[in-house]
């Protein structure tokens, strides 16, 4: 069977009928009847299908579905919670390559990383379900005789969940799987750009509820531009929104939740940075650098975009990674290519208009920047990735190009290494190759990398989803995923008890009656 049988057959399992091209509705078991949204490959330009957009009317509908949802779950005790979750993860193992096709096609990402994002989603549903045999709080001392102090943490209520489209399934089911055991329900608003994906996934989690009797509330789906996600992020039922996108788009999330005091988890833009020791192993370093740089064609938040080179290892490096370079294999990303195409042929302008900054400000292009053409790169979203050396202060340096645009900088010292990779706005993933224990101890201290994740002989991109992903200053300061990240889902209730005869006041206030 080649790929486009298998891709159509990979649609007709998950819900979508037909690639030429169907019409579907924004919304799970509703009949959407918004503005149409088309979707198309970045793969080779072909339509995969329409989608109405959610109405207002559609949307109330959903939110009345969620909260009358929320009731019953909430009550349900957590590990019956798992156990709808666990079902999820063997849902998504069954279709893993199904649903990992259609993420590649309709994205862009190349085969191999489609089936890991729902190898990912799998994994949270896993973590999800030992969570849910965990959810606690705690037993404090307090200060007045015969009294017990106790934290608990109780389901939130309906969480918002908008995605953006590099990992169009794999972040909903970060969210979704989390707070699904903490006892809330999901509404969630994909990217625009992923809507088929979104309704794949979605028909297989809603195949669960249903073999389970359980309400559709539980997980919801609308589809739209940004005026459903503003719908959300204004909806005081939402007690708690999580937004993946560009800066841009969390400082609006951010306003609009915090203007009516609910609670955001933001995980925004990254510029991340390798620092590259002349004690590093280098054949690690360098095959770090090229996945973290080139893997889903530079646009994962995640990805490489500087390089810090010692000046002792400067050339060597930058000359081997070239030649690498020149050897990618780009293509069709359902036919064996190590680097696919852009998601869309804008992203491709913005990946134009950056490098002809970098040059303009006195950066040397070093390799790649091509929109390529001819047979097989029909879609015009198909660019080599480019090396160009530069300078920390550039004003294109201290922005993140959501594309495979990788800048390599010269240092000498280490402390100056480390200030020119925090002088960025952002502050998400970071790493230092080096086997000197010094080094590497010095990055990861109070003093070294300013980001929420610091890697240390691995590279920036592929986090395990145990640790709680997220990022600081203008990434948003968001965790999501694993550690304790399902704090974010609940909300945080004291209770101090008295079971003496008594009732004496803190501080020892005295005031009898």
């Amino acid at each position: 069977m080649d790929y486009k049988q298998e891709l159509q057959e990979a649609l007709n399992t998950l819900g979508i009928k037909d690639l030429n091209p169907a019409t579907y509705s924004g919304i799970h078991t509703l009949s959407g009847q918004g503005e149409l949204i088309e979707s198309f490959s970045p793969a080779d330009g072909q339509l995969i299908g329409k989608v109405h957009s959610t109405t207002k009317d559609d949307y109330e509908a959903v939110m009345l579905k969620a909260q009358a949802a929320f009731e019953q779950w909430r009550i349900t005790p957590a590990p019956q919670r798992g156990e709808i979750v666990r079902q999820i993860g063997n849902k998504l193992r069954e279709h893993k390559r199904h649903l990992g096709m259609i993420v590649s096609y309709e994205m862009g990402k190349v085969l191999e990383e489609g089936l890991g994002e729902v190898q990912e989603m799998i994994d949270i549903c896993d973590f999800a379900v030992g969570l849910s045999r965990q959810l606690h709080g705690l037993t404090i001392k307090s200060e007045r005789p015969n009294h017990r102090m106790m934290e608990q943490w109780h389901p939130a209520g309906i969480v918002g969940v908008i995605s953006a489209f590099n990992f169009p399934v794999a972040v909903y089911a970060w969210n979704a799987c989390i707070a699904s055991v903490c006892g809330d329900t999901v509404v969630w608003k994909p990217s625009e750009k992923a809507p088929i994906s979104a309704i794949a996934t979605q028909h297989l989690f809603a195949e669960v509820l249903k073999e389970n009797n359980l309400p559709e509330g539980l997980f919801s789906l609308v589809q739209g531009n940004y005026e459903v996600g503003e719908w959300m992020t204004h909806d005081k039922r939402i007690p708690i929104v999580s937004a993946t996108g560009s800066i841009r788009m969390g400082k609006i999330v951010a306003q609009a939740v915090g203007a009516r005091l609910g609670k955001s988890i933001l995980e925004l833009g990254g510029n991340n940075g390798i620092i590259i020791s002349p004690d590093a192993d280098l054949e690690m370093a360098m095959r770090a650098v090229v996945f973290g740089a080139v893997g889903t064609a530079g646009q994962r938040c995640t990805s490489t975009r500087r390089v810090f080179l010692h000046q002792s290892i400067y050339e060597d490096f930058k000359n081997r990674l070239i030649g690498i370079y020149q050897q990618l294999s780009i293509g069709h990303p359902l036919e064996g290519n190590l680097v696919g195409p852009l998601t869309d042929l804008q992203a491709v302008e913005q990946f134009e208009k950056a490098i002809a900054a970098v040059k303009a400000e006195g950066g040397n292009l070093l390799y790649g920047g091509e929109r390529l053409s001819g047979e097989g790169y029909e879609s015009g979203c198909y660019v080599k990735p480019a090396i160009a050396e530069a300078k920390a202060h550039f004003e294109i340096v201290q922005h993140e190009t959501f594309a495979p645009l990788l800048y390599l900088i010269k240092y000498s010292e280490l402390e100056q290494a480390i200030k020119w990779h925090n002088d960025v706005p952002q502050g998400l993933s970071s790493a230092i190759f080096s086997n000197n224990l010094r080094e590497v101890e010095t990055f990861l201290s109070a003093t070294g990398s300013d980001c929420g994740i610091a890697n240390a002989n691995i590279g920036t991109s592929g986090a395990e989803i145990g640790g709680a992903f997220g990022g600081e200053k203008e990434t948003g300061g968001g965790r999501e995923s694993g550690s304790d990240a399902w704090k974010a889902y609940m909300r945080r209730q004291t209770n101090t008890i008295n079971y003496g005869k008594d009732l004496p006041l803190a501080q020892g206030i005295k005031f009898d009656i």
